[in-house]
């Protein structure tokens, strides 16, 4: 069956042609999930509600533009959600942003402690960074989909950076001297 009789199927409610897109799609937005989640019981949380917003609002989708990336969007405004209403954002002022840029060797640290240490930083800096960095979006679209202002998701990305480049010095740091 092809893709977009998949989503025809699925608009009228057709339970197994859910079933299927989910196989097809559920592994690929579990990822996104894990991005913007807490933990991984939180990811598969989120994971369900994406799906069933979906399937909800697939009759809203009309076939333009990629359906991976409408249900990319939906799946990060549903795990967004979750921290809009909470006070994970302190407001700054603009004036004290300083871009930190991270130096990255290849080979000198996996891709895996780097989502590690990702996933480890506070709400309000990981949202923030991957939104920016992982997946392309504007300060101003970062701004409106978190309800803070363009100086907060500025600095929020700056701290982000900078805790990151810490961590990866203390680890580089701890890594040499083991070799000693």
């Amino acid at each position: 069956m092809s893709l977009n009789q998949l989503i025809e199927n699925c608009k009228i409610d057709d339970t197994k042609a859910q079933g299927e897109l989910y196989k097809l799609f559920s592994s690929k937005l579990f990822a996104i999930c894990l991005k913007y989640s807490r933990n991984y019981a939180e990811a598969e949380d989120n994971l369900q509600d994406a799906f069933l917003t979906i399937f909800k609002k697939i009759e809203q989708y009309k076939s333009k533009g990629s359906f991976e990336g409408w249900l990319k969007r939906i799946t990060i405004n549903t795990a967004l959600q979750r921290y809009r209403n909470e006070k994970v954002f302190d407001i700054i002022n603009e004036n004290t942003i300083e871009e930190v840029e991270i130096e990255i060797e290849e080979d000198s640290i996996s891709i895996d402690y780097l989502l590690q240490i990702i996933q480890q930083l506070p709400d309000r800096y990981r949202l923030v960074f991957n939104l920016y960095v992982l997946d392309g979006y504007s300060h101003k679209e970062i701004a409106n989909m978190l309800n803070i202002n363009i100086g907060t998701s500025k600095s929020n990305l700056a701290r982000a950076r900078q805790i990151l480049k810490q961590t990866i010095e203390d680890y580089k740091a701890a890594e040499h001297s083991q070799l000693l």
